[in-house]
């Protein structure tokens, strides 16, 4: 089932057309990687989305509510991270979240409950009562994901969550996303940092210009984009030579050299493969190593963009 169902969503200001027609859906417990160059309109959607901005055509559902017919009951069950959290100043993190889990409207037991349970999550126990501009950069962003679940929602939109963090608070961040969509929910994430994504991301969005250009599993839009397996092969010889014999050779087709060896595609099935390798042996190429590549976040973007702004 769908938690979140965007529907040729489209939004002008002036004369510029920073979101057209955009269409995705992430569905309960699968994490979707938003993605595309800066200006391309990831926050504008998602602000969409999080019924912080209306489309001036199209919709948006997010547990089978209406964005523009339901705003309230979509917020409830939503929660949105934008990319920089402000915090209040002098007040101590407890404070903090205890003024959020009162806007959501939680009082008494279920208040101090939901309060503990996302300090517990995030690991905040040791910080809360350490003002909130004290925090480190991570630990900003621990109780701004803290504030988004105080209400447990089902969808929750990201903004680039990991942008500033150093390494270790990348890899908890991960972890916690990780745990979420475990546990049902489901997560919209945008990020430049393509390889963090790639980690944990069922599903992606490719943007640029306002525009969709591909969304779905990695693997399937790297399938679309290069139908034949792509493989690695470094031989006892200089890669240039290695690419010659490669394209003697029938099925194989896209050589590059890369990395000490020579990438290329392969039409056919595994018996093709292993004539190949039969051939190049017999020919004394000495092949060392052959590996399967397989699809990588990075070069699908780059394939899918041009990496321009509107």
């Amino acid at each position: 089932m769908s938690c979140l169902e965007v529907q040729s969503i489209t939004r002008v200001f002036d004369d510029l057309k920073a979101v057209d027609e955009v269409s995705f859906s992430v569905e309960a417990g699968q994490i979707c990687g938003f993605i595309g160059p800066n200006g391309a309109g990831k926050t504008t959607s998602m602000r969409i989305c999080a019924t912080l901005d209306l489309p001036d055509d199209g919709d948006v559902l997010v547990d089978g509510m209406s964005v523009l017919s339901h705003p309230r009951e979509v917020r409830r069950r939503l929660g949105f991270m934008p990319d920089y959290y402000a915090s209040e100043p002098n007040m101590p993190v407890a404070d903090y979240l205890d003024f959020h889990a009162r806007a959501q409207g939680l009082r008494g037991p279920s208040r101090t409950r939901a309060i503990r349970e996302v300090v517990e999550f995030t690991g905040l126990g040791d910080l809360v009562a350490k003002d909130c501009s004290a925090l480190s950069k991570g630990m900003r962003q621990r109780a701004g994901l803290a504030v988004t679940l105080l209400h447990d929602p089902a969808l929750l939109i990201l903004d680039e969550p990991a942008a500033g963090l150093d390494p270790r608070a990348r890899v908890e961040l991960r972890a916690l996303l990780s745990v979420l969509a475990e546990q049902g929910k489901g997560v919209l994430i945008s990020s430049h940092i393509l390889t963090e994504l790639s980690e944990i991301c069922d599903v992606v969005a490719v943007i640029e210009q306002g525009r969709i250009r591909a969304s779905g599993k990695v693997s399937d839009i790297q399938r679309r984009l290069q139908p034949d397996p792509l493989y690695f092969l470094r031989a006892l010889a200089p890669p240039d030579v290695v690419e010659q014999r490669l394209l003697e050779q029938p099925g194989v087709h896209a050589p590059r050299q890369q990395d000490q060896g020579v990438v290329f595609a392969l039409r056919g099935q595994e018996q093709d493969l292993a004539r190949l390798v039969h051939a190049l042996v017999a020919q004394d190429l000495p092949v060392v190593e052959l590996r399967q590549l397989h699809a990588d976040l990075e070069e699908v973007f780059l394939s899918l963009t041009d990496g321009k702004v509107q």
